[in-house]
């Protein structure tokens, strides 16, 4: 540490963090660009793949925003095509 700067981090000020509104629109903003990827992308049999791919807001000890789909077989599609993996870019 050349500096001589020490940083201490609280859990409690970490956990207020990961749970801020701004952390959440940061995580949305980039989710709907996945989204966004995801969908230009997905194959299209019946539509309904990609018309199933939405986004998802939780809150754990954290905020999480997820992309998927709840068609059945969206697992299949995924693992034949990895489209929302390829999406990841996107962000």
């Amino acid at each position: 540490m050349a500096s001589g700067i020490r940083v201490v981090m609280q859990g409690r000020g970490i956990a207020e963090i990961l749970k801020d509104d701004g952390v959440r629109a940061e995580l949305t903003r980039k989710a709907e660009a996945v989204l966004s990827a995801a969908r230009a992308s997905a194959p299209v049999a019946s539509g309904e793949y990609a018309g199933s791919l939405h986004i998802k807001q939780d809150t754990t000890d954290r905020a999480a925003v997820r992309v998927g789909s709840d068609v059945p077989h969206a697992l299949v599609v995924e693992a034949n095509t990895g489209n929302l993996a390829r999406a990841l870019d996107a962000r």
